[in-house]
């Protein structure tokens, strides 16, 4: 839980990312590190990308190819310009010593840096993620130390790393099954079904409200106003036509694209005859 400061809203993409650098480690490495990269308001902080960075370290110091990590911080600022470096990561369960001379380095890179660590080795079963944030602590005119104060960590995700997310799902029961991308009508026949289930628990609860059976909540009937009034006034017959021509548009592209694919493998064969 978090005593001070911000919320961190991590991405799916960056947590996939720090598992790939850890599992392309170099050989006899412990750990890898890399930068953290997002954007900063007055109540949270957003990591929506990251890069690793080469370090070495040994019990007595630890070397970080700082000028790597700047050419890659500048390559990034030229595709997404909004993207701030945020922190820095690393994997393990523990902040070391060697965590305190790294987070001065970021402390001159960003301001308050926040400070990510990933368990990929699963120490505690199962992989934990925890974010802090620095703060020195000491006796004026004597020796300062750093603090390492936890933050509350949430999970965020773009509605693109959503079909990504499902599809790490299905193999979490049966890890050695093979599952492919679903088609594009697939997903919108599995995103209507999403929506009926939860129209369902929408309707179930109301009709226990009004039968008395359960207490009503007015957040939630807040929620539920704010609901309807979001809902476009449009009849029956309307949307049925909206609905039939966006579908239409949608099997129209899948069939340009086949028939794209086909071409391109049809004039691959013909160049090698």
């Amino acid at each position: 839980m978090s005593v001070y400061g911000p919320v961190v809203k991590i991405h799916p993409v960056v947590l996939a990312s720090i598992g790939d650098s850890y599992e392309r480690r170099n050989e006899g490495a412990s750990r890898v590190i890399g930068t953290l990269l997002g954007t900063i308001d007055k109540h949270s902080v957003e990591v929506t990308n990251c890069f690793s960075v080469p370090h070495n370290e040994s019990e007595d110091e630890v070397a970080v190819d700082m000028e790597f990590a700047k050419n890659m911080y500048d390559l990034h600022k030229r595709v997404s310009p909004s993207e701030v470096i945020v922190g820095w990561y690393a994997t393990g369960f523990e902040i070391t010593e060697h965590s305190v001379l790294i987070h001065e380095y970021y402390s001159r890179e960003a301001t308050n840096p926040i400070h990510l660590t990933m368990d990929t080795a699963l120490q505690s079963g199962k992989m934990n993620i925890r974010a802090y944030v620095s703060a020195q602590m000491g006796v004026p005119g004597k020796t300062v130390g750093v603090m390492f104060t936890p933050l509350s960590v949430k999970y965020k995700y773009y509605d693109t790393e959503r079909i990504g997310v499902d599809l790490l799902q299905r193999t979490r029961d049966a890890p050695n099954t093979t599952n492919g991308l679903t088609s594009d009508l697939c997903q919108v026949g599995g995103a209507a079904g999403r929506v009926q289930d939860m129209l369902a628990t929408v309707l179930t609860y109301i009709e226990d409200v009004l039968s008395g059976k359960q207490m009503a909540d007015n957040s939630v009937g807040r929620y539920l106003m704010d609901l309807v009034n979001k809902v476009p006034k449009i009849t029956a017959e309307d949307f049925e036509t909206m609905l039939n021509s966006n579908i239409n548009d949608l099997l129209m592209v899948t069939y340009l694209s086949n028939l794209t694919q086909a071409q391109i493998a049809l004039n691959e064969k013909i160049v090698v005859l």
